[in-house]
């Protein structure tokens, strides 16, 4: 296969392992000799945030670190024109009602109110936009909620790379919710997925669900996975008759490069469509590791 264009997008909660940026994946590009944008507000990433050491890793130079606002496509579009695939790895695991409280601004029930609140405003339909038109947040005080960030940005990204021809795009979504997170974090995504599957038939969309990700760089990661690996046993063990109620915490942790091993892999593999879940995240990351070892 030729030299293929990919492009992620965002950092995302979920690629970091504190639930992080999409740098795991461009490594894994990177790896096979493909051309890596990356864009995101910062740029290149603080690598004492996002790896196990300060310095800067020999692959990265291999990457463009650009810079751009998600929520302003004209700002990235222009870098979606030679792009195979297109990866939007970005999202937000808690809103910011809390800052009202600790201000002092906001009370505590009212905070909590508004967090778990049914429903929040994004953005103006993302679908109606104009080519390059910015997104307007529609909060009144301009919050980027879980429907902004988690659907709308998806959303007008993946519009955007149809938009310049692009083949496929990958959303990183999550496996479910959990019990500390309002169910709009998970619904969103869902709203995302079936908004791109159904609205935009030209893409081969791919939806990556992993649950919890974890890394030996992130230290405070691997006790929060083994609980989630004694969950799963358990979970398992009474025929997943927790799910409903535990959502992802129960949902077997993985890898975070297993994970950006096997996002690579679906976009080299035209055969892959829709949603991927645990299992075949890692079916996919086998047979990434396979390809490695011709």
């Amino acid at each position: 296969m030729g030299l293929k264009g990919l492009v992620t997008a965002g950092r995302d909660e979920s690629l970091d392992c504190a639930y992080g940026d999409g740098s795991r994946i461009c490594k894994a590009a990177v790896g096979r000799g493909w051309d890596v944008t990356s864009i995101s507000r910062s740029g290149e990433p603080v690598w004492s945030s996002v790896a196990s050491s300060p310095e800067k890793p020999s692959w990265s130079s291999s990457v463009s670190w650009e810079k751009a606002d998600m929520l302003k496509p004209a700002t990235y579009k222009s870098m979606l024109t030679d792009a195979d695939a297109v990866v939007h790895s970005m999202g937000i695991l808690l809103e910011a009602d809390y800052k009202g409280v600790i201000t002092g601004k906001e009370s505590i029930w009212s905070g909590l109110s508004r967090a778990f609140s049914a429903t929040k405003a994004g953005s103006q339909n993302p679908l109606e936009r104009k080519e390059g038109e910015a997104l307007i947040p529609q909060e009144k005080d301009g919050q980027l909620t879980y429907e902004l960030m988690n659907r709308d940005t998806a959303i007008t990204l993946a519009q955007e790379a149809s938009f310049q021809n692009v083949k496929s795009f990958v959303f990183i979504s999550a496996a479910a919710g959990a019990p500390f997170l309002p169910r709009r974090y998970i619904t969103t995504k869902r709203e995302a997925e079936s908004t791109i599957a159904s609205s935009l038939p030209k893409l081969r969309s791919v939806f990556i669900r992993p649950g919890f990700l974890y890394d030996s760089s992130r230290k405070f990661t691997l006790p929060i996975a083994l609980f989630g690996s004694a969950g799963n046993i358990v979970n398992y063990a009474i025929g997943g008759r927790l799910t409903w109620l535990a959502g992802a915490a129960v949902e077997k942790p993985l890898k975070a490069d297993l994970v950006a091993e096997a996002v690579v892999e679906a976009i080299e593999d035209n055969g892959v469509k829709g949603v991927v879940n645990t299992a075949a995240i890692e079916g996919l990351a086998n047979k990434a590791w396979r390809r490695g070892m011709l």
